[in-house]
């Protein structure tokens, strides 16, 4: 009979409900499947037994045949430490217990060969073992074994209640022994053909008991390549299913109020990569189903312009649009740029923020519900319950990773249908987290800078070389420019980070004395109307230089400012270096950006440093943060859970994750309902993980 792998854990031979218990609770192994899916951390080669005058001092992982020859118990500062003598025909060492003793007294015979695993400590002139896996020599050599010994994950809850590696090794032998080993394929016979691959029986068995290296390495690919393949394939399907059911608005023409805009108030010509977004986003305008796209653009790349021209489309159609933003200052400056615009075209457009007075609030929410107000901006405010819109077309999310999926889905209900989604963000993300994380969503990339912005120079500079830096500042200002000097905020050390900004402060006021120069200083003790004096005081170019922490990461355009001095620049990640550096280079000057350093700098920051002198490419820089942060950090805290990946590795497996994401699409293409006969394994698959591990266990 075939054993149901969603069987509870607790009727595995060997488990019983406590251990059962613990298994759910530390690893989260809820039955049989969930246990077959433990996938080991590491291997340990068991073809070696070592003799004890061939060890060496270097704490290995070692096995050793031996026998006990007897036992003492030593005193020590708490309690004793049992001790047994353990021998083979080359010398003696010492096995060691500080407890858990009676019982191991009692199960271990003297005399017996054993063999010994465990690792090897140099105490005392002598070699020592604590805490040794011990198994009889004959019961050794029954056992289902392989070359190399699986170590799983685990916690210090179960070694601590006695479940070791070895007793997990012994379930997993047992689920092996009640299943014979035999696993429904998961995967279409084309798709094995093609790629190569093991069939799921003995990838599982190879990964669990690898016969050899190679073994090892083709179960780990065909696993990786599978748990990909999956992700891909409910993404995919998500778009392609949301494209033919989810019907959106169909914004027919290209009216008056863009090609007024087009032809009369552009700013700029358009770049390429412009362009061609445009051209996405029209096609999805007119194809009947909803739009869903994610636009990517690094800093400065001019998203907001193709942001508002997609909303003059819908202008043009008789919609009305909304932009919303994390936060307070992002959403007050996304409305006094569009208000600019809007202005010229005679459109209303009003802010709803937090703080917004109950008066205009009143109002907004009727001119919302008549229509006569056109494209509303704000923060979550836009999410409550009393803001209705009459016909909401196009609704714009910026830096969408501060959003969860129960916000945006919000933003859909204000409609009897839901309205076209743009989520932009301006933290780069790489192609293999947008593929895996974004995958359901089109990707649109803004990927080259307006004409006539110059690439900033990035410099990396000791603290010792301060008195140049101070000198190029001088020069700078003396052009009529402005400077900022940013210091680290970090959350746990703010005294310290408070005083090295007020030392900072205090040594440029110094170097830059009254009435010459005037500073303005920004930092997270001062009240919120004080800090927006100041940054207006440095926006209007009444002050030379900002002192700031990273209070300013986001959203301010001061285009005169063209030097960014980073202090301490190695206690900032890559993606906050990036952010800064993008506060300047907005006007048509060369711009600069000086990272100040002490000598002492990690392995990591050195890469980091030598990643921003060497590139302005913010993609290029997220590639580098993804290989030293993992994916979890790169999407922010709120994310960081992002990928629950079982075996693969996104930085390490891309190449696996594109072969994935190919045959996905292919599989689709040929067969989007995954009904020939040939697909039945990918459907049935499909099925049981939508009924018990949907994508979004994958993707918080």
């Amino acid at each position: 009979m075939s054993v149901n792998l969603q069987t509870p854990i607790d009727y595995l031979k060997g488990v019983g409900p406590n251990r059962a218990d613990l298994l759910r609770s530390e690893l989260g192994i809820h039955t049989y499947q969930d246990l077959i899916n433990l996938f080991p951390n590491r291997y340990i080669d068991r073809t070696k037994y070592y003799k004890i005058n061939e060890l060496q001092h270097n704490s290995a992982e070692v096995q050793i045949v031996g026998t006990i020859i007897g036992f003492r118990e030593v005193a020590q500062k708490r309690g004793k430490r049992l001790v047994a003598d353990f021998k083979d025909d080359t010398g003696t060492m010492e096995l060691v217990w500080f407890r858990g003793q009676k019982w191991i007294r009692e199960s271990l015979k003297t005399g017996k060969p054993y063999v010994a695993f465990g690792r090897v400590n140099w105490y005392n002139g002598k070699f020592s073992m604590p805490h040794p896996e011990l198994e009889l020599q004959s019961e050794h050599e029954k056992n289902l074994r392989s070359a190399m010994q699986a170590i799983y994950p685990s916690t210090e809850k179960l070694t601590n209640k006695g479940i070791t590696n070895r007793v997990i090794t012994k379930i997993m032998q047992q689920l092996f022994l009640e299943t014979n080993g035999k696993f429904s394929e998961t995967l279409s016979s084309s798709i094995l053909g093609e790629l190569k691959l093991v069939s799921k029986s003995d990838a599982l068995f190879n990964i669990h008991f690898p016969k050899s290296q190679t073994h090892l390495t083709r179960a780990q690919f065909r696993l990786k390549f599978e748990e990909l393949f999956y992700i891909q394939l409910q993404l995919i399907l998500k778009n392609l299913i949301h494209k033919s059911k989810i019907k959106g608005f169909k914004f027919e023409k290209v009216g008056h109020y863009f090609n007024t805009f087009y032809t009369d108030h552009l700013p700029f010509e358009l770049t390429n990569a412009q362009k061609r977004v445009l051209k996405e986003i029209r096609a999805d305008f007119g194809s009947n189903a909803q739009m869903n796209r994610l636009l990517q653009g690094d800093v400065g790349s001019g998203k907001t312009i193709v942001a508002f021209m997609s909303m003059l489309i819908g202008l043009d159609n008789g919609f009305q649009c909304c932009l919303m933003a994390p936060t307070e200052i992002l959403s007050v400056q996304h409305y006094s740029g569009l208000s600019e615009l809007c202005n010229k075209l005679n459109i209303s457009i009003s802010l709803l923020t937090g703080s917004s007075k109950t008066s205009d609030r009143k109002l907004i929410h009727e001119n919302l519900e008549n229509g006569s107000l056109q494209i509303l901006v704000g923060t979550h405010a836009l999410l409550e319950e009393k803001v209705k819109f009459k016909n909401l077309g196009l609704a714009i999310i910026d830096e969408q990773h501060r959003f969860g999926v129960a916000q945006r889905s919000k933003l859909w209900k204000k409609n009897d249908s839901p309205p076209h989604i743009m989520v932009m963000t301006a933290t780069p993300i790489p192609r293999t987290l947008a593929m895996s994380v974004y995958g359901d969503l089109d990707i649109s990339v803004i990927d080259e800078l307006p004409a006539g912005r110059k690439p900033i120079k990035t410099v990396h500079r000791y603290d010792k070389n301060r008195l140049n830096v101070f000198k190029f500042m001088k020069d700078e200002i003396a052009k009529g420019r402005q400077v900022y000097v940013v210091y680290p905020l970090i959350q746990e050390s703010e005294k310290m980070d408070y005083k090295d900004l007020m030392d900072g402060y205090e040594s440029i006021s110094r170097e830059f004395p009254l009435p010459q120069y005037q500073i303005s200083i920004v930092h997270g003790k001062m009240k919120a109307s004080d800090k927006d004096y100041e940054m207006q005081r440095f926006a209007k170019g009444e002050t030379n230089i900002m002192v700031a922490t990273t209070v300013i990461e986001v959203g301010v355009n001061v285009p005169n400012a063209s030097v960014m001095v980073i202090e301490s620049a190695e206690r900032f990640g890559l993606s906050q270096l990036h952010q800064l550096r993008g506060r300047v280079g907005r006007g048509g000057e060369q711009s600069y950006c000086i990272l100040m350093t002490s000598h002492k700098l990690s392995n990591d920051s050195k890469t980091r440093l030598e990643t921003m002198v060497r590139s302005n490419d913010g993609f290029e820089i997220a590639e580098v943060d993804l290989k030293l942060r993992g994916p979890g950090d790169i999407m922010g805290t709120q994310q960081s859970g992002i990928l629950n990946l079982r075996i693969a590795d996104l930085v390490k497996d891309k190449a696996i994750l594109d072969q994935a994401r190919f045959m996905a699409k292919n599989t689709l293409k040929i067969d989007l309902s995954l009904a020939l006969p040939e697909n039945r394994a990918i459907l049935n698959t499909y099925r049981q993980m939508a009924k018990y591990r949907n994508i979004w266990n994958y993707i918080s």
